[in-house]
């Protein structure tokens, strides 16, 4: 028979033949484990598996004379099975209070789900006042009015008047609605709360009808104080407008909205202060007295206004002495207040990256072309192109010049900018027409005339069949311009009708169904006949105006070539025409 290693364990049989031949010392039996413990005589271990109830081990250990003990474990095994179970328990303990825990930040987060988190601003943190406002005195004026009854309100209270509940700030983006709210809370000293309408919106019905239940709550808490609530107009539209029955969370807000602010509740120190830039998308129950006692309207800027607003920003920056800020406010008409913090914001960074100690008007120059025209782009390389854009920009210049009631030439570059606008033409603009707003039919009829100089220069140097289509954008204007003309302001033979109106934005619920037009189809053809007559009159008369001119455009043009840019007197040298009187508009072209 083989024999097994020394560090094998043996078989069955094996240890039978040990114990009889006297090689094992003694023996534990285990039955639980159903396995015999051996120790040998040369000290040696090992472990036997044996059957169940097995008597053949102890019978051959009995007449061997080798000692055998049995050994109980089942309390081992208790022990062993209670810490298993006390772990088990111990896990589910723990799962259970994580759950728990759990369930509770759920629960906090659906009690607070409903309730509003306004901005607050204690009347020490509100520090803009109404020096910091500047461009809309008319609307200073009339905020002015809130202020003293919050501050004051014992001599209004005296004669039975009452603090008005809401005031509706309405005017283009960027013109300083947000600052004259916070102006107010700041004059006035009160608290100021700030949302966004669209904060009270929620995917679940009634969350935001209970955000403005919440927001009055905590404004009564803490009044006098001001509650301002911007772009109200994305809670605050029409009712019933909306395609299918509407937002049921949005309708719900806005009567919950026209609850607080005129309802069973007395909302005494609370103003209500509200901005929006389509006020005529906002519910007719919303514009009420009484809820909206005043609407400010809060309009660009205009010259003095915008002059008054780059001094408020430029008291925080350097500028140089020779920077005249009211020749820059002449020469940004159509901004708004955020758009001037944005053009002297533009010009330090360049005078940063110039290693200038202050800003100078070089900087703020660059900064207006980059805003107005884009980023600078690599100057062109192909001579035949940089040519025909002299041209088309000359041509622009030239008619601007040679036409009256046009625009007074500021300056024709060549120099690129991004977007594809290879080169431009800008001119003065006029104080008088932009303050104003108004516009005589021949200022009208100049711009056309203008606009096409470019188109017209190519057809007189190059010819029809050379004509490219770098004139689309001034193509587009022209279109635009002219179908007011004669659709809006009655300058054609049609006569003095409105047949279309003034181009507001479409409200999608009140005016899906009203986009056809209210004028015949035979009135149809009419307008496009005098649109079409009004530019092939403009055009006609700027190439009279080239042809005659070859060659003073021809020098222009090689002068535009060499020196890339031509400022006004420059031009006007060139051209011959420095002595003459130039009227002023406002006009500006552009090639791409």
């Amino acid at each position: 028979m083989a024999r097994l290693r020394p560090d094998q364990p043996p078989i069955y049989s094996e240890l039978l033949r040990q114990i009889k031949g006297g090689e094992v010392k003694d023996l534990t039996l285990i039955p639980q484990r159903r396995e015999v413990l051996v120790r040998y005589a040369d000290g040696r271990k090992a472990t036997v598996s044996i059957l169940a109830n097995d008597q053949q081990v102890l019978r051959t250990a009995e007449s061997a004379g080798v000692p055998l003990t049995v050994k109980d474990i089942r309390g081992e095994q208790a022990l062993a099975g209670l810490a298993g179970n006390l772990g088990l328990v111990l896990v589910i303990v723990i799962g259970l209070s994580f759950l728990l825990r759990r369930s509770a930040q759920v629960a906090n987060r659906a009690m607070g789900f409903s309730r509003s988190q306004p901005r607050v601003k204690s009347e020490d943190d509100v520090v803009v006042r109404f020096e910091d406002v500047a461009g809309i005195t008319e609307a200073k004026d009339e905020l002015q009015e809130v202020v003293t009854f919050l501050k004051e309100p014992e001599s209004f209270i005296r004669l039975g008047a009452k603090i008005p509940r809401g005031v509706l700030l309405i005017g283009p983006p960027g013109t300083g609605k947000t600052l004259l709210a916070k102006a107010i809370a700041g004059e006035a000293g009160v608290p100021f709360f700030s949302m966004a309408a669209s904060e009270f919106v929620e995917l679940f019905v009634g969350v935001g009808a209970s955000r403005v239940r919440d927001l009055f709550r905590q404004a009564k808490e803490k009044s006098p104080c001001i509650v301002f609530i911007d772009e109200i107009d994305a809670v605050g539209r029409q009712r019933g407008a909306g395609i299918g029955g509407g937002n049921d969370e949005r309708e719900q807000t806005l009567n919950q909205l026209l609850t607080e602010m005129d309802g069973f509740a007395d909302n005494s120190g609370v103003i209500l202060l509200a901005a929006t830039n389509r006020a005529d998308v906002l519910d007719t129950a919303l514009m009420r007295p009484g809820r909206f006692d005043r609407r400010i309207h809060v309009d660009l800027p205009d010259r003095r206004g915008r002059e008054a607003i780059l001094a408020v920003h430029g008291r925080t920056r350097p500028l140089a002495e020779d920077v005249d800020l009211s020749d820059w406010a002449k020469r940004t008409p159509g901004f708004s207040g955020a758009d001037l913090a944005n053009l002297l914001n533009e010009a330090a960074i360049l005078t940063a990256r110039d290693n200038a100690l202050a800003i100078g008007d070089g900087q703020i120059e660059r900064a207006l072309e980059r805003i107005t025209m884009g980023l600078t782009a690599a100057p062109l390389q192909d001579n035949a192109k940089k040519r025909l854009i002299a041209y088309h920009e000359i041509g622009h210049a030239l008619v601007a010049a040679l036409t009256p009631g046009a625009g007074k030439v500021d300056k024709v570059t060549l120099l690129p900018r991004s977007g594809g606008v290879g080169g431009f033409t800008r001119f003065w603009p006029d104080d008088e027409v932009i303050d104003s707003g108004l516009l005589t039919r021949a200022a009208l009829k100049a711009r056309l005339v203008v606009a096409l100089g470019g188109r017209a220069a190519e057809l007189v140097v190059f010819g029809p069949s050379e004509v490219t289509q770098g004139a689309s954008g001034d193509l587009q204007m022209v279109s635009q311009l002219a179908r007011e003309m004669v659709t809006r302001f009655g300058f054609s033979s049609l006569g003095p009708v409105a047949l279309e109106g003034g181009g507001n934005e479409v409200f999608l619920g009140r005016d899906l169904v009203h986009t056809r037009p209210t004028y015949a189809e035979s009135t149809g053809r009419a307008i496009d006949a005098q649109i079409r007559n009004l530019a092939k009159q403009a055009l006609s008369e700027a190439i009279g105006l080239l042809e005659s001119r070859r060659e003073t455009m021809d020098r222009l043009v090689e002068a535009l070539i060499a020196e890339e840019t031509l400022h006004t007197e420059r031009f006007l040298a060139l051209a011959g025409l420095a002595n003459e009187e130039l009227p002023m508009s406002v006009q500006e072209g552009a090639l791409p």
